[in-house]
């Protein structure tokens, strides 16, 4: 696939780019980039692999969430729209491998949980069709293998579980399960399952104080035993151990201009990337050391088009890569760490 970039210098900060790529179909696809050229000197971690995907046509909907498979090297993308395929696999590379759309309706968030046993794919659905409001769990290739909460019915219960637009998830290696259930929806909680589905611990009061929710919109794990949620409507990211669920602190210095929508950490577990949906901007943030929580601090920040709106995001374990699903620019984009040898330009 041949490219041809055509790039203009506008105001000082930004360089926009067209690119046209001639695609295997010989049709000629159009692609915009823009990028931000900081003022100021400030620490560059990632840069744009503007490789991937290889062919971005197969992205015909609005991109809401990506997932990563570390172990075997895929990436996951959710997408929404009429008479289209919900969930895409891509390689690392780029390389487009399949679709699939048994039982999804309306995908929000997506996770893989990926052993050398089993590869899961679990997705909240917000849907208000027979398959919305609900958390399910796929293989691979697409097989739906369990259900939790009540297919097309929202609600607030517990027994059973019940989820109104439940935002995303995260499944840890021992294979316990966090949710965040409330995006826009009846419930403002943090819930935490096993590995048999039973609660073991939850947060669900809508409110500013501390473990009260406004939109919790996306959940992590450090690698030192707390749980991160991104606290949207309330502007802040709040902390909770893992195994009691006890508040540990937040943090709301860093987002007095908007809540964010996205959280992970970066391998090393040095720094935390958080997206800001309607601001279009990445951020890096210093990750707190273990036994302390401390203030926000921003080292780099990613400041995309207006109107790209990353949504959420997922970091390669094994890589260190950024993966942004950008539902006002209906793609999903990489960035890589600026030590990676991979070309940040590819021709």
């Amino acid at each position: 696939m041949a490219r041809v970039w055509v790039c203009v210098g506008g105001a000082v900060f930004f360089l926009s780019c067209l690119v046209l790529h001639a695609c295997y179909s010989g049709s000629l696809v159009l692609r915009t980039f823009a990028f931000y050229i900081p003022w100021r000197k400030e620490n560059t971690l990632f840069r744009l692999d503007l490789g991937w995907p290889k062919y971005s046509e197969y992205f015909t909907g609005s991109t809401f969430s990506v997932a990563v498979d570390s172990l075997n090297g895929l990436v996951y993308v959710a997408q929404r729209g009429d008479n289209i395929p919900k969930v895409l696999v891509f390689t690392e590379d780029g390389y487009f491998l399949r679709a699939w759309n048994y039982t999804v309706d309306t995908p929000h968030g997506i996770f893989v949980s990926s052993t050398p046993y089993e590869q899961s794919v679990w997705i909240t659905d917000v849907g208000s069709g027979s398959y919305g409001h609900t958390v399910k769990k796929y293989n691979s290739l697409g097989d739906l293998v369990q259900v939790l909460g009540t297919p097309g019915k929202k609600g607030t219960g517990l027994n059973p579980l019940q989820f109104d637009n439940p935002a995303e998830l995260y499944v840890d290696d021992t294979g316990e399960i966090y949710i965040v259930d409330g995006d826009g929806g009846l419930n403002n909680r943090l819930i935490k399952l096993s590995q048999d589905f039973m609660i073991l611990w939850l947060h669900g009061e809508n409110g500013t104080g501390p473990a009260k929710f406004n939109i919790p919109h996306g959940v992590t794990l450090d690698s030192v035993g707390r749980v991160w949620v991104a606290d949207r409507g309330n502007k802040r990211l709040q902390v909770f151990d893992k195994d009691t669920g006890e508040w540990l602190g937040a943090w709301d210095n860093c987002f007095t201009e908007e809540g964010p929508s996205a959280v992970r950490f970066t391998p090393d577990g040095k720094y935390l990337i958080v997206a800001q949906l309607n601001l279009s901007r990445l951020s890096v943030l210093v990750a707190p050391p273990s036994g302390s929580i401390g203030d926000c601090s921003v080292i780099s920040t990613i400041q995309l088009a207006d109107q790209v709106l990353p949504h959420l995001l997922e970091v390669d374990k094994k890589t260190g890569a950024v993966y942004v699903a950008e539902i006002g620019a209906k793609q999903v984009q990489k960035y890589i760490p600026v030590h990676s040898r991979t070309p940040a330009f590819e021709a």
